[in-house]
């Protein structure tokens, strides 16, 4: 077995250690770091997705696997900065005002992380204007937003009317997601997109990435 499909595979079984190994040894033998990251890492991290998209296996079983991704993702990063190898695109997330939970965001988060993208992750409890303040001083096109409580759905609304407000709907798309939250709840408020899960989150992204 190649070495790059070493890492995909230790990657997928949440083996932190052999993921690292494995990726220390690529570099070594100087395999291009975008390879390393695009066949190795995101090609596993990608498996990862549509097992757990399919039920056949379990949110615990994705968190060591973003474990493993992590341990990868450390050794390659001075070379992705030296190299300047860009992210396929920076996305905003958080949960938002009024609301404190972070599961479902935090997943989203890991799988877009595992989908090569760079995520600028506000945590929860976030305020509208922080949102957009955020997207605009790091030129992210996407932002995410969860919420678990119909009490603070409200708040995505008050993102849509910000972004419109201040006249940057060409420039940052919205994706909502979150339990009480639907599609027909986006189209509503004007979002570009409901998410059900991390998987499909990553499709969302791509699919207004490319329309960007």
């Amino acid at each position: 077995m190649e070495l790059i499909d070493k890492i995909s595979e230790s990657l997928q079984k949440g083996e932190q250690e052999e993921t690292a190994r494995y990726t220390g040894e690529a570099i070594e033998q100087a395999v291009p770091v975008r390879q390393i990251l695009d066949d190795g890492l995101i090609a596993g991290m990608t498996v990862v997705g549509q097992k757990f998209k399919n039920h056949d296996i379990f949110l615990p079983d994705v968190l060591m696997a973003a474990k493993a991704m992590y341990a990868g993702m450390d050794l390659l990063k001075p070379l992705m900065i030296k190299e300047d190898i860009p992210s396929r695109g920076k996305v905003v997330l958080g949960t938002v005002r009024g609301d404190l939970h972070d599961i479902g965001k935090n997943l989203v988060a890991i799988m877009l992380k595992g989908a090569g993208y760079e995520i600028i992750d506000l945590g929860n409890d976030v305020p509208a204007e922080k949102f957009v303040d955020t997207a605009m001083a790091e030129k992210a096109p996407i932002v995410g937003l969860s919420a678990l409580l119909t009490t603070t759905m409200p708040v995505m609304k008050q993102v849509v009317d910000l972004i419109r407000k201040r006249g940057l709907t060409d420039t940052i798309s919205v994706i909502i997601g979150g339990a009480p939250v639907s599609d027909k709840y986006a189209r509503e408020i004007g979002a570009d997109m409901y998410s059900f899960d991390g998987v499909n989150a990553v499709e969302c992204v791509e699919k207004l990435m490319r329309k960007g």
